[in-house]
């Protein structure tokens, strides 16, 4: 496809995270001041992940308020809507948010009424992940989730785990998401963005629905089979974990390998402005590095509808949708 195709094809996102995403335009008018490219992006000499994850901290003060939070919201769809994002599942950690005058329900619903201004203005249909950290406590995480428990349904589709995978790994956190299962919250998990395969294990053990990256179970087939088996979504950010040094080359990049081994991949940008990527660049990316085919991306479209925490009716309209291209 061209890029002009691309851009009009309509797409799902499922790993894009709130604070990561922030336009240069929404960050310069909270901070009221010119921000530089420099202190938003990466650059192509991106050493690590911990050099990435610099990246985050100016856009997180712009969330530390419900009007940062609801406006927040109605940036990142806008983002969304100019490259014909259909529907897009929006991730953030809401006890970062947290202050002395909001709680963790205050933060979750000023972000969803900034989202709602949003799809009703651009047509782009949403729901939000709770990221668990993992450099928080058991209890804390436990009393989030709990709290965004109240909006499951109502804006809120699941709960997820980021933060620092190497120094803490799933084994940590087995106990939290046995919790969160007997709360009826469906949830994802950041596994195998580090080199230990050991993590995407656990998170399928756990009972994940999707694993975020994936890559470590790169030239595993036994771990593979796990995962397409229990018809389990990967969500794939090529640009971004080509930044961080998931991978170290290019050629190492295993979306081929894991498609061809029949799994649900789906492609997403993780963080659109950190990475300064959007959906219509990853796509571009990958056909023409990986030699993803134009069939092959409508059915990435494709399992990205089928592993959405969507109810069954609402799969069948995304699915409609994107027969329609």
């Amino acid at each position: 496809m061209t890029v002009e195709e691309l851009v009009k094809l309509p797409k799902i996102e499922l790993h894009c995270h709130l604070d990561g995403s922030l336009s240069r335009e929404f960050i310069q008018a909270r901070l009221q001041r010119d921000v530089a490219p420099e202190e938003l992006c990466v650059t192509q000499q991106c050493a690590s992940l911990a050099e990435y994850l610099e990246k985050f901290a100016l856009p997180g003060t712009c969330l530390m308020d419900e009007e940062g939070l609801f406006g927040a919201g109605y940036d990142v769809l806008r983002t969304m809507s100019r490259e014909n994002v259909c529907y897009a599942e929006i991730r953030f950690a809401p006890l970062l948010s947290v202050t002395e005058q909001m709680d963790t329900s205050a933060v979750i619903a000023a972000l969803l009424k900034g989202l709602e201004k949003g799809k009703q203005d651009f047509g782009v249909a949403y729901q939000v992940i709770v990221c668990a950290m993992r450099h928080h406590s058991e209890e804390q995480n436990i009393r989030m989730i709990q709290a965004a428990c109240e909006f499951l349904g109502a804006g809120v589709c699941a709960a997820d785990l980021a933060g620092a995978e190497a120094q803490y790994p799933m084994s940590l956190f087995m106990g939290l998401f046995q919790q969160v299962k007997a709360m009826g919250m469906p949830f994802t998990i950041h596994a195998g963005e580090c080199q230990d395969v050991r993590n995407i294990v656990q998170a399928v053990q756990a009972g994940a629905g999707r694993i975020g990256h994936g890559i470590a179970m790169r030239m595993d087939q036994a771990v593979q089979r796990k995962v397409r088996d229990a018809q389990i979504g990967v969500e794939m950010c090529p640009i971004s974990n080509l930044q961080t040094k998931a991978v170290q080359d290019p050629k190492q990049y295993p979306l081929r390998e894991f498609l061809d081994a029949g799994i649900l991949v789906s492609i997403n940008t993780d963080n659109r402005t950190v990475s300064s990527s959007s959906m219509t660049k990853e796509l571009a990316f990958i056909q023409n590095t990986y030699g993803i085919s134009d069939r092959e991306i409508k059915q990435l479209m494709h399992h990205a509808a089928e592993t959405a925490f969507l109810g069954n009716e609402a799969k069948k309209n995304l699915h409609e949708k994107l027969a329609e291209i």
